[in-house]
């Protein structure tokens, strides 16, 4: 039997899935449905916002805080996803 005559290849690095990133990014996400979904926070009418009672603009608000959000998720993601292509192609054996 001959042996072969380079050594197997080393496994790929392992990076983690859950990264500090990725818990900002899930809490940043989840930050909307709970302010919504906890209804008896704004169930009321006052304060009023030019004349709008505080349950509607309330939850309008959110519709912007959630856009926000989700930019910064969307640029945070991104950047965080480049990091580590790039790292992975860095200790890419040649």
């Amino acid at each position: 039997m001959a042996e072969p005559a380079t050594p197997p290849a080393p496994p790929p690095p392992h990076l983690p899935l859950v990264t500090p990133t990725r818990v900002v990014c899930a809490f940043l996400l989840g930050v909307p449905f709970v302010a919504l979904l906890w209804v008896s926070s704004y169930s009321r009418l006052t304060p009023t916002f030019i004349g709008i009672p505080f349950f509607y603009w309330y939850q309008l608000a959110w519709v912007i805080v959630s856009a926000l959000f989700t930019a910064a998720v969307f640029v945070l993601i991104r950047r965080e996803e480049a990091s580590r292509r790039a790292l992975l192609t860095e200790r890419e054996p040649s």
